[in-house]
């Protein structure tokens, strides 16, 4: 029982981290229609800021704590995403509205090979780290309940913690605040929208910034675990089966989605990967979203995309 337990708390972490990234692709795509490739550069982009600001604010400026050098690090990498976000609205998507989906999808492709670029000529190509100061070591949980304990790793712990604190608070933006309804109104019918005062161009601004603040969070979160190296942009190709699982239009499809492949991934690898030689964790989540783009392509909780046309 207690092993069981561990490995599915260990799915219930990662899934809440494809979550996150895939969070990204559903915010701009309810906004905007746009199919996101670009997202997990986007990721990239913001876990090299945040590492080099990291290493560059206590050298320069003199600061020696830990935690203010990541604030004013976070801080700096967050204003970078919202100019990164400004840009793509302002010579990108403007040009490109009302265009075929296929064109916004190559305009994705286009963003993700010069961030990719870019980032790597302003911050360096090597492999560096993020220190956030999670701890590393695992511990041990519900000893009174279970015979042994459940074994957790804190890091894991304390990054699903924040994911899930960062989905509550946007879940909150989108029902609870003006712009949030704003956001929902352009994601139901943009011209409608645009019927009643809502500027198209200020909303997609607004919803690459938020999209820009989740990729730094995740881009973060991965950093701190990985370390952050180009390979990170593939973490994309991760959430892609989640969102495919839980709609493309969906916030809590995303969530739940996320949570579903991560302990997919965990139970299959454990209990049926020593059967087929191992492995299944690498494949699994794209088979199951094979399976639902044949049977329900909308997802979970999406909508039929032809509806939006």
């Amino acid at each position: 029982m207690g092993f069981f337990l561990e490995t599915l708390l260990g799915g219930l972490m990662t899934g809440m981290l494809y979550a996150l990234v895939a969070l990204g692709f559903v915010l701009i795509f309810k906004a905007s229609g746009v199919f996101n490739f670009a997202q997990g550069a986007m990721v990239l982009f913001a876990a090299l800021a945040m590492a080099r600001l990291a290493e560059w604010i206590p050298k320069y400026l003199g600061i020696e704590n830990m935690i203010v050098a990541n604030i004013f690090a976070f801080i700096g990498a967050a204003l970078v995403m919202f100019v990164v976000a400004w840009l793509i609205e302002r010579f990108v998507l403007r040009h490109l509205v009302n265009q075929e989906g296929a064109t916004l999808l190559m305009a994705t492709l286009g963003i993700t090979y010069l961030l990719e670029g870019i980032g790597q000529t302003i911050f360096g190509s090597e492999i560096y780290s993020i220190n956030i100061g999670m701890p590393k070591d695992p511990m041990i949980i519900l000893e009174s309940v279970i015979e042994g304990g459940v074994l957790v790793n804190k890091e894991d712990l304390i990054a699903a913690a924040i994911a899930a604190v960062l989905v509550a608070g946007l879940s909150v933006f989108f029902q609870k605040t003006t712009t949030g309804r704003a956001l929902r109104a352009v994601a139901d019918d943009h011209q409608a929208a645009q019927s009643i005062g809502i500027p198209l161009n200020r909303i997609w601004v607004i919803v690459w910034c938020v999209a820009g603040v989740v990729a730094l969070v995740a881009g973060m979160i991965w950093g701190s675990k990985l370390g952050v190296q180009f390979s990170l942009a593939t973490v994309a190709l991760r959430a892609l089966p989640v969102v495919i699982l839980g709609g493309l239009t969906s916030v809590p499809g995303a969530i739940i989605g996320g949570l579903i492949i991560g302990v997919g991934e965990k139970l299959s690898e454990v209990y049926i990967g020593p059967m087929v030689g191992g492995g299944i964790e690498i494949w699994f989540a794209y088979v199951l979203a094979l399976v639902f783009l044949l049977f329900r392509p909308q997802g979970l909780f999406g909508e039929k995309i032809i509806d939006r046309v």
